[in-house]
């Protein structure tokens, strides 16, 4: 249990701490509305599907409060960036951005669907109330507002209406659909399946978060739930008046009660965050206007694009993204790419792999180029932070990489060997073990040429026990496998060229952590993966188990890229 906590404490707190919010808002609200004087004639007509309408929309105020924070990119690196003296926990919990901006979502669609299935059950008994279908005091209520001077109660104010076209002409209604509309959409074309393959239909379908806000905003105008007004309350005794709904406004003691809605309060919620994100993206549109200059482009094998970019006032650290915008390509998409410089180099780098439309027109552009030229116009946000930045405060950083995953730890190499041109570097980690693993031969060669320059400098500083690298050839034949046999004794690999031999096959990661727990026995080891999910949930659980609840032994953090 102990070890659990080591990496999952904090963020198992948080979402205590908002499931308790939402539960709190949630129950809150249901009983205000379920034994709240001011609703007894309004739960005549309805009756619990009041509390069960107005319950979840509290919760979803709450939650579409929420939703748009973890995407608001400068507001998180300015967080980031204001924790860097805090303990690397609170930090930790940023880089689980998008799993939280999932969890809202989730929320938010559940609230939605009882929400709405509530709503339709009260239009059908406010459209039956109206028709007369129930006793005296619900029809004398669904009357009132008939004749002048009088307040009306229940919003379906015709006895020829019907529930579909009271969903469709109403304010309420016809922003309730919308909205559920563009919120299946959103999270359906959020599904993993889609944004792997179809990736713009994915970012094109996610703006229309544009038209749920604002339907979100309007849902309310409408006031179509309603409630007794304080006056009214003073004057009308209802304990007494509900008895005798035909004596209203002939007797003193029950003058016609007075009725009205409730005050629109969704655009007290969501302003804040709506702010943040305009700001957001007006920052994104100035960069947009910035120029950006090619300092080279290279095609490597493997068909991976390697773009080394310019721009005035530029700067990064190790680990970070930023997003790239091709406008020959689309205007409007913009992708996420983690930068392969290092902080030292007066360029900033990006390698990028064909692996759909956007991606493969690009290269396809630029591989068409005459020597020398100059690329299409491209646009740059960012940069951005990610866990990767926190890597050099470990005393032990452990990296994995899985294909063109090994981005982030280009630039982390990189900037070591930099440092290590000084005469007296300062680092406080003292050991990095670095893991790659690839499915094919040809995706080591864009990246060997670092290791080879890394490999020569620890070995001239004498610090070869810096840096332990190993490379996973996962892919392979029995006919490659027997080329490596026939080389087997040269002093280089015949795959990369460096001292370090491939191993071919999978990493047996309990091997890997037994090892890393024996050399380092009171270190805390920062665990950094860009790589799939499912590698993600392994390392994660060895993470768990290899981590000692003493204080003084070996602890092992899981940091993961997201974005």
């Amino acid at each position: 249990m102990g070890n659990w906590i080591v990496n999952h404490g904090l963020s198992a707190l948080i979402l205590v701490v908002w499931m308790a919010i939402n539960i709190f808002l949630f129950l809150y609200f249901y009983f205000l509305y379920d034994l709240g004087d001011e609703y007894i004639y309004t739960r005549h007509l309805i009756g619990s599907a009041l509390s069960w309408a107005r319950a979840p929309a509290a919760v979803l105020n709450f939650n579409c409060l929420l939703i748009l924070l973890p995407v608001c990119r400068n507001l998180l690196s300015l967080v980031r960036g204001s924790f860097m003296c805090c303990k690397r926990s609170m930090r930790k919990q940023l880089d689980k951005n998008l799993t939280f901006h999932k969890l809202t979502a989730y929320m938010i669609a559940l609230m939605t669907a009882v929400h709405t299935i509530a709503h339709l059950l009260n239009v059908e008994w406010f459209n039956n109330s109206r028709q007369g279908y129930y006793d005296i005091l619900s029809t004398e209520l669904s009357e009132l507002g008939d004749v002048a001077n009088e307040t009306f109660l229940n919003p379906v104010r015709s006895t020829t209406a019907t529930p579909t076209l009271v969903v469709f002409t109403t304010i309420a209604g016809l922003t309730g659909v919308v909205i559920t509309l563009c919120l299946i959409l959103m999270i359906t074309s959020s599904m993993e399946v889609i944004r792997r393959s179809f990736y713009e239909v994915f970012w094109y379908t996610h703006h229309l978060f544009i038209i749920f806000y604002a339907g979100l905003v309007f849902h309310g105008a409408g006031r179509i739930v309603r409630h007794q007004t304080d006056e009214s309350i003073l004057v009308h005794n209802v304990t007494f008046c509900r008895n005798e709904p035909l004596s209203w406004g002939k007797i003193s003691e029950c003058p016609i009660p007075q009725f009205e809605g409730g005050e629109p309060g969704t655009w007290k919620w969501v302003i804040g965050p709506m702010i943040i994100y305009l700001c957001e993206r007006v920052l994104r549109f100035i960069r947009y206007l910035q120029e950006v200059k090619y300092r080279k482009i290279v095609i490597h094998p493997s068909n991976v694009l390697e773009l080394q970019l310019m721009k005035s006032g530029f700067r990064m650290e190790v680990g970070q993204y930023i997003f790239l915008n091709c406008p020959s390509i689309s205007q409007l998409e913009w992708h996420p790419f983690t930068m392969t410089s290092a902080p030292e180099e007066d360029f900033f780098s990006v390698h990028i792999r064909s692996v759909g439309d956007w991606t493969r027109e690009l290269i396809s552009k630029l591989d068409q180029l005459p020597e020398g030229a100059q690329g299409p116009k491209m646009a740059v946000d960012g940069p951005f932070g990610t866990a990767s930045e926190d890597v050099f405060d470990y005393e032990v950083s452990m990296l994995v990489g899985a294909g063109i995953g090994i981005t982030p730890f280009a630039s982390i190499l990189k900037s070591i060997w930099y440092k290590f041109k000084e005469s007296n570097p300062k680092l406080r980690t003292r050991k990095i073990y670095f893991y790659w693993l690839c499915r094919e031969t040809h995706a080591f060669e864009w990246f060997a040429d670092l290791l080879q320059d890394l490999e020569k400098e620890m070995e001239e500083r004498g610090m070869k026990d810096f840096l332990t690298y190993k490379l996973f050839l996962t892919g392979w034949d029995h006919s490659h496998a027997a080329h490596v046999m026939v080389h087997f004794d040269k002093d280089t690999d015949v795959i990369t060229g460096l001292k370090q031999k491939t191993q071919y096959g999978r990493p047996n990661w309990d091997k890997e952590f037994e090892e890393i727990r024996k050399e380092n026995p009171t270190s805390v080891v920062g665990v950094f993966l860009c790589g799939p999910e499912a590698l993600g949930k392994t390392l994660e659980k060895k993470c768990v188990k290899y981590s000692d609840v003493d204080p003084r032994k070996v602890k092992f953090y899981f940091n993961k890229e997201n974005f």
